[in-house]
């Protein structure tokens, strides 16, 4: 379920959920799999010292490329799609956070070790302690084993065709040890029903319903999207509730202000989310259900044993099926680990979110297109930009300017001089972005690595 890379700011304090580290050592490993044994795993920073001072890493790239390694090859279970390892500025200097899930297959050991106190560990404080073989024994005898990628596909006889094409499209290739790497393979070697669902044919469907009153009498419309590759359905499922997606407009004497029906932000995160933490062991798809007032998302299962609806509200991550975590991460699908509720109710309260004992349904209600909400959306946005032209005319210009073409959020700050990112982001970007006079190219993914920025058309000047 799934933090901004670039506003990123560690506390100055470790804890039970972090750790600093001066620079990277033996002792990674160890205690990340203290994080994924604990109930809501936790984050290592590398780069910052004992005390909360920054001190930078120098080769960020080639760090994140070991960790990842390391903590592949070095950790049983496998923490696939368990992890992100991200690099970001902070005072000046680029720190490497390393973000972990508590995972569903405890106890996770180091693979040297074994699965006894000298290879299990858990977090205690602000340390991280070996396992007593007591609970290392209950843990073991509690592990999930119906997961989807220890389940055998029903069909041997799959291909990849569609899935390989999403990867080439986003720069990436799958060679011929593909299955292996993604673990895509149960311990028998046979494709597991991760490897079914990712396929170019199976047996999936994802269902859009549209209804034209407030119940389930009238059907106008069940589209079904699936019997290919899950990526490929979720994609064909984005597209449908976006466009079923409504824009409300509003013309001022100043402006035109545009309000969707639901935040498509929050829209996204809630679609991905349904699908890629659904409980397909029971071989139910998620659904979605489009009613005159309100859309449901309906997805099978309950929330992650040990977290509780506060926790699960908190964004702490135990993915249901991390292999198609891994998947939808690498395909840029997925922000990052624990991003994705915290992004819904940035905009949503928790009460959207209704629990039984058997499915997790989120509820959005329509938007209206009132005029006190539009007018309050109108004083807001004037004093975004009254804001921005306040703070940072000269600097908002110079952006502007240097904007035309598209740049990176870099590149802009480069071109300024500023070496506080955290600055540039709130003072500069953010009114700039929140007056509507600069977008982003990747609205949709506004974290991205890839995103850009440019001028609006016609908005060369603040004001």
């Amino acid at each position: 379920m799934g933090c901004e890379a670039s506003s990123h700011t560690a506390p100055n304090k470790e804890g039970r959920q972090l750790e600093f580290k001066r620079q990277l050592t033996d002792s990674l490993e160890k205690e990340g799999v203290a994080f994924l044994n604990s109930r809501d795993g936790g984050a290592i920073v590398i780069g910052v010292d004992d005390n909360g001072q920054t001190l930078g890493v120098d080769d960020a790239d080639a760090l994140q490329l070991k960790i990842k390694d390391r903590l592949k090859h070095n950790i049983l279970p496998s923490t696939m799609g368990l992890f992100d390892v991200v690099a970001f500025e902070q005072e000046g200097k680029t720190v490497v956070k390393i973000i972990l899930a508590s995972g569903s297959e405890k106890p996770y050991y180091l693979t040297k070790m074994g699965m006894s106190p000298k290879g299990c560990f858990l977090r205690i404080g602000s340390a991280s302690e070996p396992m007593p073989p007591a609970m290392i024994e209950q843990l073991f005898s509690q592990r999930v084993r119906n997961s989807i990628g220890n389940m055998a596909s029903r069909y041997q006889d799959l291909s990849f065709e569609q899935l390989k094409i999403y990867y080439n499209d986003n720069g990436q290739t799958l060679n011929a040890q593909f299955a292996r790497n993604l673990e895509l393979l149960n311990k028998d070697g046979d494709y597991n029903y991760a490897a079914y669902l990712l396929s170019d044919n199976n047996g999936c469907s994802i269902k859009v319903a549209k209804y034209a009153g407030v119940d389930r009498v009238d059907l106008v419309e069940n589209e079904e999207y699936g019997y290919c590759c899950l990526v490929k359905a979720s994609k064909a499922v984005l597209d449908k509730l976006a466009i079923e997606n409504r824009t409300f407009t509003k013309i001022t004497p100043k402006e035109r202000i545009e309000k969707k029906q639901i935040n498509a932000i929050a829209l996204r995160e809630a679609v991905i989310n349904a699908i890629i933490h659904n409980d397909y062991s029971r071989e139910v798809p998620p659904k979605f259900e489009l009613f005159s007032d309100r859309l449901e998302i309906t997805s099978a299962g309950v929330i992650p044993a040990g977290l509780s609806e506060a926790d699960f509200f908190k964004g702490y991550s135990i993915p249901q099926n991390k292999e198609l975590m891994r998947v939808f991460r690498d395909l840029e699908l997925v922000e990052q680990l624990g991003s994705g509720i915290p992004r819904i109710l940035q905009t949503y309260s928790p009460a959207i979110y209704h629990f039984s004992p058997s499915f997790i349904r989120v509820v959005f209600n329509f938007a209206a297109d009132d005029n006190a909400t539009m007018q309050a959306t109108m004083q807001a946005t004037m004093q975004a930009t009254m804001q921005a032209t306040m703070q940072a005319t000269p600097q908002a210009e110079a952006v502007l300017a240097f904007c035309k073409n598209p740049q990176s959020r870099t590149q802009i700050q480069e071109h300024l001089g500023l070496k506080n990112r955290d600055h540039f982001r709130k003072a500069i970007l953010q009114p700039l972005l929140e007056s509507g006079v600069l977008l982003q190219t990747l609205p949709d993914k506004p974290t991205s690595p890839k995103q850009q920025f440019y001028t609006a058309p016609d908005k060369g000047e603040l004001l």
